[in-house]
């Protein structure tokens, strides 16, 4: 394999990873893609649920807003 292709390789992978994935559509689908990444972000720093039961909470109003538990057929627990 020569550098050229190696470096068009590298290219293309990179964008790919541009392109959403499947759970990307999915999330883009309930109308709620803002909340789950602030949700995730907060996750992600705290690294505890618990402390993240505010974008929890807004999360969760999003979802009901857009009519996601008919659609995907999730209870309250």
């Amino acid at each position: 394999m020569s550098k050229n292709d190696s470096t068009a390789q590298q290219s293309a992978a990179a964008q790919d990873d541009d392109e959403p994935d499947e759970w990307d559509k999915r999330i883009f689908s309930t109308g709620c893609a803002d909340e789950n990444m602030k949700l995730t972000d907060c996750y992600f720093e705290k690294k505890d649920w618990r402390a993240c039961k505010k974008e929890m909470e807004v999360f969760r109003q999003c979802w009901k807003r857009h009519n996601n538990d008919e659609r995907t057929s999730t209870k309250d627990a």
